[in-house]
């Protein structure tokens, strides 16, 4: 049956799962949403929504270094618990969070995390050839035009990069089903050899 963008965003919203597990999920329930929602409940995707407001003290610093030593990263994952900072998942999740900001070197962690001058600038950018466009068309083509400056510069919003059918926010939350916890990604930082550090607030101390 067909699904509607209308339901997929009322299951995420209400489950924070991850776009193609609320595919799956919807198809799986014939596009009924509260069958949907038991269903991520019961592979403990739906979990990942009602740990939001839990507190994160604990954690773990992965890192990664490409082979030829020219691109070196770290990252900041934080958890609840000390045991889940020493899991194995936690330890896997920090690396392969690191290799994807070397690969995809984003500029924020979250669409939130952009400075309101940033938006504005970029949105200022992109409605430049739309003014004789009728307004209804002008905000669907700067929705898409903003969709895939989040895609570029957000790490939660670019495409996974060992699977690109989903975004990165969808291997956390994946991480938060398994682990049992609310996990965050704090601080990172990416250096290159030849191109200035980026990343998220992370200081270098000598």
């Amino acid at each position: 049956m067909s699904i509607s963008l209308d339901q997929i965003k009322e299951l995420r919203k209400r489950t924070g799962a991850g776009i193609n597990k609320v595919k799956e999920a919807l198809e799986k329930s014939d596009g009924d949403v509260e069958k949907a929602i038991q269903y991520l409940r019961e592979k403990g995707i739906a979990k990942a929504a009602s740990r939001a407001g839990r507190s994160v003290s604990n954690g773990f610093i992965g890192h990664y270094i490409h082979s030829d030593g020219t691109i070196g990263v770290i990252v900041e994952i934080n958890c609840e618990t000390d045991f889940a900072a020493r899991s194995d998942k936690l330890r896997e999740l920090a690396h392969d969070t690191a290799l994807h900001i070397a690969a995809s070197d984003p500029q924020y962690i979250s669409i939130e995390n952009i400075p309101p001058e940033i938006l504005e600038k970029e949105k200022r950018v992109y409605k430049k050839d739309l003014d004789r466009k009728p307004a209804q068309v002008q905000e669907k083509i700067l929705e898409g035009r903003l969709k895939k400056f989040y895609e570029s510069e957000v790490l939660l919003e670019q495409p996974y990069v060992r699977d690109d059918s989903k975004k990165f926010k969808d291997v956390l939350n994946d991480a938060i089903a398994a682990i049992g916890e609310k996990i965050e990604i704090g601080r990172f930082a990416r250096i290159q050899i030849s191109k200035p550090a980026t990343g998220c607030g992370l200081e270098f101390v000598s």
